[in-house]
């Protein structure tokens, strides 16, 4: 038998490099997960498999920046949603919360803390200790796609004191450090805060700073859910800035935006603010996804103080009327430091995404209250309604507007990214849109029909540019020598079709994606086996 020299060929398609450049016509040779040639007229007979791309775009698998599959990757290790829209490596362990480092102590508190997130009736063993621990176990799996861990600072804080609110001590500060700097040298590619939730927003700027000082060491990324992206927002990116300029590290804002109608058009000023950073030096951007809606938890609609101690705790609060009081007056004040969202989206605007009780999935906080006539009250019947899911339930929040959001997909410095976790096709649950349809609605809506950008510019936005931003070798690029992760797309039929009420559709016109040189899907039909990798930073 004649050895081919490659194990596949691509033809006859138009490649988008993710350098931004126009496409161009040349053919692609893989082997060993490579891509060992591009060229034009490879000849079909040294390919052991060839795919035909006529009038179809080849372009680098979408790297998804901000993605939280980390969650669920034991318990879901083909991340149907993700892979079927393209994504062929996510950025996991955003927003401070990441599944390692942990401590027995308050294992619990992360448990009940996550469990929104996390999958009912699985048992994920919580064996591990460290991040590198976690991963070895993640290895064990066929996993679909390729994933690029982040160490988040709020599990690092709750490993070391709990959802405590007092100011870290040095001993403890020396503690987080180790954990952080044990993370960073098992393969993380930086540290992640979330300081709109807890235990990371009772962190002050001071100790971030300090902490930061670990990935000053090791060159690693910054990447913020900032404090405030309302009311305090241009403040809130200023922390994140001071926290990169005093340690001379990239800072990447998660999922810019401005909630609230009376802060839409802050992120004018606050990507202007970044591009005068740059020009000073700092390495600075954002990541964006192109919806009008965030999606967190239940609890997160709380002022942050009741959720000290942890969800056992913040329902005791809930419970007592003395403390509802405050909890009250904090609302009725707009007295909430991480935003109010209750303000910006209104009971209207909030609907249940998932929950223990599937009847509420769907439906508006305002339209449950109004069923349970208690329009009166309506800040009572909402903590009821916590109290009832004991915190265990995900919102979406209609908070954001069009031309804001248009603009920071367009900026030069922002990625594309989910805000997602890989799931699968299933009627429980109303997951984000985002899950299923992020790139696909980039490159359908905003690409072909509302042309507010090239195509090279959005394929840019989703491969090389955030493995630039994050440092992962060899991937991003068609170039000979990268890894043969790659989408096949139609960019005439490329479309999402997920939406709020119906979510679980995987999006159309994405012919093929290739994992580490393997066709993960064909055709719409998903490999049986996963080719992804634990990637790990050096």
């Amino acid at each position: 038998m004649i050895k081919k020299n490659y194990e596949l060929i691509i033809k006859n398609g138009f490649i988008v490099d993710g350098s931004g450049n126009p496409w161009y016509k040349a053919d692609i040779g893989i082997k060993n997960g490579k891509i060992m040639a591009i060229g034009c007229c490879i000849d079909e007979k040294d390919g052991d498999h060839i795919i035909n791309a006529k009038d179809l775009i080849i372009c680098p698998g979408f790297i998804d920046i901000h993605n939280h599959s980390d969650k669920n990757i034991l318990a879901r290790p083909f991340c149907k949603s993700n892979i079927m829209q393209g994504i062929t490596t996510a950025v996991v362990g955003n927003c401070g919360s990441s599944m390692a480092p942990i401590s027995q102590m308050y294992l619990s508190n992360l448990q009940e803390y996550f469990a929104p997130s996390l999958l009912d009736n699985f048992d994920y063993g919580w064996e591990w200790s460290s991040l590198g621990d976690y991963y070895r176990k993640v290895e064990k799996k066929s996993i679909a796609i390729n994933l690029t861990p982040l160490v988040g600072h709020g599990t690092i804080r709750m490993a070391v004191k709990g959802f405590s609110q007092e100011p870290v001590t040095t001993e403890e500060m020396k503690k987080m450090k180790f954990l952080l700097r044990q993370s960073l040298q098992e393969g993380a590619f930086g540290m992640s805060t979330g300081l709109v939730y807890p235990p990371g927003c009772y962190s002050t700027t001071a100790e971030l700073v300090e902490l930061c000082d670990e990935l000053k060491n090791f060159r690693r990324v910054y990447a913020s859910h900032i404090r405030n992206e309302g009311r305090d927002l241009v403040e809130s990116v200023q922390e994140a800035i001071e926290i990169g300029r005093k340690n001379n590290i990239t800072v990447q804002i998660s999922h810019h935006k401005a909630k609230g109608k009376s802060n839409w058009g802050k992120v004018r000023h606050t990507l202007k603010i970044m591009e005068q950073e740059r020009s000073k030096g700092l390495e600075i951007g954002c990541d964006v996804y192109p919806y009008l809606t965030g999606a967190t938890t239940i609890t997160s609609l709380l002022p942050s103080w009741v959720l000290e101690g942890g969800i056992s705790k913040m329902l005791e609060r809930l419970k007592n009327d003395e403390q509802r009081k405050r909890i009250k007056r904090d609302y009725i004040e707009d007295n909430i430091k991480d935003g109010n969202d209750l303000k910006d989206a209104g009971l209207e605007g909030i609907f249940i995404a998932s929950s223990k009780d599937q009847s509420y999935e769907g439906m508006s906080i305002g339209e449950i209250i109004k069923k349970k006539k208690r329009l009166n009250e309506p800040l009572d019947a909402m903590f009821d309604l916590i109290l009832e899911l004991e915190g265990n339930a995900s919102v979406h929040k209609f908070i954001m507007d069009e031309e804001d959001m248009r603009f920071v997909l367009t900026h030069p410095l922002s990625a594309i990214a989910t805000d997602s976790s890989g799931v699968d096709l299933s009627p429980k649950g109303k997951p984000h849109p985002r899950a299923y349809g992020t790139f696909p609605k980039v490159l359908g809506k905003y690409v072909r029909e509302k042309r507010i950008m090239r195509l090279e510019e959005a394929i840019r936005k989703m491969t090389y540019y955030p493995a630039s931003i994050m440092r992962v070798r060899e991937r991003g690029l068609l170039q000979q020598g990268y890894w043969a992760d790659i989408v096949i797309f139609d960019p005439d039929k490329i479309t999402d079709c997920s939406t709020y009420q119906d979510p679980h559709q995987y999006p159309l016109g994405i012919h093929y994606v290739l994992v580490n040189g393997k066709i993960a899907v064909d055709k719409g039909n998903l490999a049986q086996e996963g080719y992804g990798k634990v990637l790990r930073a050096k």
